[in-house]
């Protein structure tokens, strides 16, 4: 869903607290291990795909001592108990359950959100999936990270339709290269983050190749530039926000802008409040705060409307 933010990025804390995790690297409930895709739901649970330990944790608003494991954790496999690295999480509300790119597994998952849950189902296999998306219609969009492509699948359909990349691995602009988290929105405008080409691309409905709307100009720190994008969302302005993942910070971009806005991070590599260390994802919430999975500090960090 998106979000109207007005100037609200303006009042964010430039220093984080951390809401998950941040307890060294671990598999304990308080602990996480290199956590990935992250997304809040409207009661601000915290759901996490929590990479290195094969599974999903969800941590309730006001609880960062210890969260719940509601997905996996049962080790590294292919049974229908298990994953093994997921990268990405989303909440399907309709249906009161999780959709999870299982991403060793090669396959998206649904589990339920019913409590005693203890296996998923298999939504779709042999996919090398790496980040989701599921629009109003309750249409789901993937990202091929090894095929360079992104394909949009009906909840009840393997094989899907092409919506991003036409033309094998490359830079020009009906192509993708690794391309990993993604973003839509209500007019089915699929933004996808093109990590290998250091840009962030916008793909409108039925398009044959998209527009940039961020980077593009080249690996770099540079406030023209990205290094490695990764988590992304945009609200209903059409203000994208970009987890800019080597540069270690969080950047806005305004529609046709030339250049982005570090809005947190950006502060060198490390584990200080406004630091990161290899961010993943973000998430704003129906509050407006965001949310950044910080991969190597183990952690989540809220950042709040001041």
């Amino acid at each position: 869903m998106c979000t109207k933010f007005h100037d609200n990025w303006m009042r964010l804390s430039k220093n984080g607290t951390t809401i998950a995790g941040g307890k060294e690297l671990g598999d304990a409930t308080n602990q996480l291990n290199n956590p990935h895709g992250v997304c809040v739901d409207h009661d601000q649970t915290v759901v996490i795909a929590d990479y290195g330990n094969h599974r999903i944790i969800e941590w309730k608003k006001d609880d960062t001592t210890n969260g719940q494991v509601v997905a996996g954790g049962k080790g590294p496999g292919n049974g229908l108990h298990q994953l093994d690295r997921p990268t990405d999480v989303l909440i399907d509300n309709e249906a009161d359950s999780l959709i999870i790119c299982d991403r060793n597994n090669q396959r998206v998952v649904r589990w339920s959100r019913q409590i005693g849950t203890t296996q998923g189902e298999i939504l779709i296999d042999n996919i090398t999936c790496y980040g989701l998306a599921l629009d109003e219609q309750r249409y789901l969009y993937i990202s091929h990270y090894e095929k360079h492509v992104v394909r949009g699948y009906e909840l009840s359909d393997k094989n899907g339709t092409l919506v991003a990349g036409f033309n094998g691995e490359g830079n020009a602009l009906n192509q993708l290269n690794g391309p990993t988290y993604l973003f839509v929105d209500r007019q089915q405008n699929v933004y996808v983050s093109d990590n290998k080409n250091h840009r962030v691309m916008k793909w409108a409905k039925d398009a044959k190749e998209g527009i940039v709307v961020a980077g593009g100009k080249g690996e770099g720190n540079a406030l023209t530039q990205l290094n490695s994008p990764y988590g992304i969302f945009v609200d209903m302005l059409g203000t994208l926000y970009v987890v800019d993942r080597f540069n270690d910070r969080v950047m806005r971009w305004t529609q046709e802008a030339e250049e982005g806005t570090v809005i947190v991070g950006g502060n060198g590599q490390g584990a200080g409040a406004n630091q990161f260390n290899y961010p993943v994802c973000l998430f704003f919430d129906r509050h407006s705060n965001l949310y950044v999975a910080d991969r190597y500090n183990n952690r989540v960090q809220q950042f709040s409307i001041e």
